[in-house]
C-alpha cells in the first residue's frame, strides 16, 4: 500500500471517529425558563411628569418579545398609545432563568416619542433601561409581563428623568 493510499484511510477512519463521536456523546440538558417569544397586551402607568407638569399617567401597551433561543438574549418592544401621545421603545435584554416559568431581564434601548403632551416616557428620543420579570403560565400559551422603563434626559422641559411601570398579558408563539 502507497503511502498516499495510507495517509486517505487514515484521514477517512479520523473523520469517520470524530463524526460517530459527535453524533454519540452524551450533553446535559440545560433549562430554558420562560422559553416563549410572545406579543401581548396591557397597560402603562407614568410616574414622573416634566416641569410644567404634564406627562400621561396611563397609557394602552402593546408588548412584544423575541427570543434567542441560542443565547440569553432577547428583541423587545413595546408600543404606549394615548390619546394625545404615543412611545415605541425597542429594547435588547440579557435574561435571567428563575425557574422553568420565571425570567428576570434587564434591558436597554431607546424611546422614540411623539404627540401634543409627554408620554409616560417623556417627550423627546432617549436611552431607556428596562428591568422586568416574565412569567409563562404552566400547561398553556399564556405569559404575563411587568417591567418598568426609566428614561434618561426624558422631557424638553426640564429634562430630567422618567419612569414607568407596565403590565400584561401575553400569547406566545
Amino acid at each position: 500500500m502507497s503511502t498516499r493510499t495510507r495517509w486517505v484511510i487514515g484521514s477517512l477512519t479520523a473523520a469517520g471517529l470524530a463524526a460517530g463521536g459527535m453524533l454519540f456523546s452524551a450533553r446535559p440538558a440545560q433549562a430554558q425558563a420562560a422559553y416563549g417569544s410572545y406579543i401581548g397586551i396591557g397597560v402603562s402607568v407614568g410616574l414622573t411628569r416634566d416641569d410644567n407638569s404634564e406627562g400621561n399617567n396611563l397609557s394602552g401597551l402593546i408588548a412584544g418579545r423575541y427570543r434567542i433561543l441560542e443565547a440569553p438574549i432577547s428583541l423587545r418592544a413595546q408600543a404606549m398609545l394615548t390619546g394625545n401621545s404615543t412611545a415605541i421603545i425597542p429594547t435588547v435584554s440579557y435574561d435571567f432563568p428563575l425557574n422553568w416559568q420565571t425570567d428576570a431581564y434587564i434591558g436597554a434601548g431607546v424611546a422614540f416619542t411623539g404627540g401634543e403632551t409627554p408620554s409616560p416616557v417623556g417627550d423627546t428620543t432617549s436611552f431607556v433601561i428596562q428591568p422586568g420579570v416574565d412569567y409563562a403560565v404552566p400547561n398553556s400559551n399564556v405569559t404575563m409581563f411587568g417591567n418598568a422603563i426609566i428614561a434618561f434626559d426624558a422631557y424638553r422641559n426640564g429634562g430630567g428623568v422618567a419612569t414607568s411601570v407596565q403590565g400584561g398579558v401575553g400569547v406566545q408563539f
